[in-house]
């Protein structure tokens, strides 16, 4: 055998047992994103380089470290790294600013980052996300958190913590970014290289940072006295405070957190995260906020939005346990010919069933019908000859014999 060719790092096959589990995630998807009034939107894997430079912000380590460009006819190129961008350029192209608003869309599919792989993040993985343009009001932040926490909740994960944090908007937040900067500056040589680095790009980037050393600093009573700080304009106060009563009439529990400013650059005023109990340091299972400058920046009609994204084999990692559904039945017989015209039957009449191709003995069919379906229908010789089966349900053991023209019938 010759040199076998594996799997990339950081990628993964989804093998078919893993398969109703992500089934699961993206009809749930659907169902609940669809009942609220959103599209599903697919856009190209990739974009131009510049829609993430522009979009994503050019002091991310998104797009400083981790994106999958390449050239093509003298045209830069990106796999994309995440998705919101990609919606925004959709919505401007296509003219969707023209649609009455609310305009509501979500999407699913996969994302491309050249990171450290680690326990349920991959260098190719999966978002599902929701984004909502045209309403300025915290009624849209509000209803984006509410129908993050219900997704979840859909998937049967209740232990969920929500902490949500206003940056303010472009005005407000200079001033603070200031005071960060001035109070952090007698320790500049002490934080990482990163922080270091952002220090005059997007100093409150430093408050994202999950180094030690530099949690330690944002600990200090000084720095923490400018952190915890309500900086924010009598306008942004009023937006999040708003969002607080409407989060407090939805019964949905949050907290704040002032260190939460989220890892993009498009974000203004709300930002949220919803975190699981169940995955340890790195919890976040939903990230999200409110990007009102965005659609501008790209070119469009000055347009606010909100919206999340979660990562779906995060997702994966906590529901993983859920029990591969059987299928309907399993036809056990000796003759190829007949199995064959019967599932084609069932088949044809949404009936999901399978059978064995190399007619082993009846005992062998009969294990492999146990364990992989609901029913087993024997076809053997005095059924053929009678024109009946023999229907045998495989939890009970109950056992009846029915005319083989009445087989799709039992089953509807």
């Amino acid at each position: 055998m010759g040199n076998i060719i594996k799997v990339q790092k950081g990628t993964k096959d989804i093998l078919p047992d893993e398969m109703p589990i992500w089934h699961l995630m993206e009809e749930n998807a659907n169902r609940i994103f669809s009942n609220a009034g959103y599209g599903e939107l697919r856009t190209p894997i990739f974009e131009a380089t510049e829609l993430f430079a522009r979009g994503v912000g050019d002091t991310t380590d998104i797009v400083n470290k981790e994106m999958y460009t390449f050239e093509k006819s003298e045209r830069s190129l990106t796999l994309r790294p995440e998705n919101t961008a990609g919606v925004v350029r959709s919505f401007i192209e296509n003219g969707m600013h023209r649609l009455s608003a609310p305009v509501k869309l979500w999407y699913k599919g996969p994302m491309f980052r050249y990171e450290r792989p680690q326990a349920g993040r991959q260098r190719q993985f999966h978002q599902v996300g929701v984004e909502m343009f045209g309403i300025k009001d915290a009624t849209a932040d509000a209803e984006v958190i509410e129908l993050a926490v219900s997704y979840l909740k859909s998937l049967g994960l209740n232990d969920l913590d929500v902490e949500i944090n206003s940056l303010g908007c472009p005005t407000c937040r200079e001033e603070y970014k200031t005071k960060i900067k001035d109070v952090l500056k007698p320790y500049f040589n002490d934080l990482c290289e990163d922080c270091q680095n952002r220090y005059e790009k997007n100093p409150l980037r430093l408050l994202d940072c999950k180094v030690e050393s530099c949690k330690s600093i944002f600990e200090k009573p000084e720095v923490k006295e400018v952190i915890q700080g309500d900086f924010i304009c009598p306008e942004c106060h009023e937006h999040f405070e708003q969002l607080k009563s409407y989060l407090d009439a939805l019964n949905i529990k949050y907290s704040v957190n002032k260190l939460l400013v989220r890892g993009l650059d498009y974000y203004n005023r709300t930002v949220f995260e919803v975190k699981s109990n169940n995955l340890g340091s790195q919890n976040a299972v939903c990230g999200g906020g409110r990007y009102d400058s965005l659609v501008r920046n790209l070119g469009g009609v000055d347009t606010p939005a909100i919206g999340f994204a979660m990562g779906m084999e995060r997702l994966y990692s906590l529901i993983s346990n859920i029990e591969k559904e059987k299928l309907d039945a399993y036809v056990v017989s000796t003759d190829k010919i007949e199995s064959l015209k019967l599932v084609k039957l069932l088949r044809d009449a949404n009936i999901s069933v399978d059978f064995d191709f190399n007619a082993k003995k009846f005992t062998k069919q009969m294990e492999k019908a146990s364990k992989v379906a609901k029913f087993a229908i024997i076809l053997g010789e005095d059924e053929i000859n009678s024109g009946m089966v023999s229907i045998k349900n495989l939890f009970t053991s109950e056992q009846t014999k029915i005319y083989r023209n009445d087989v799709v019938n039992y089953f509807n």
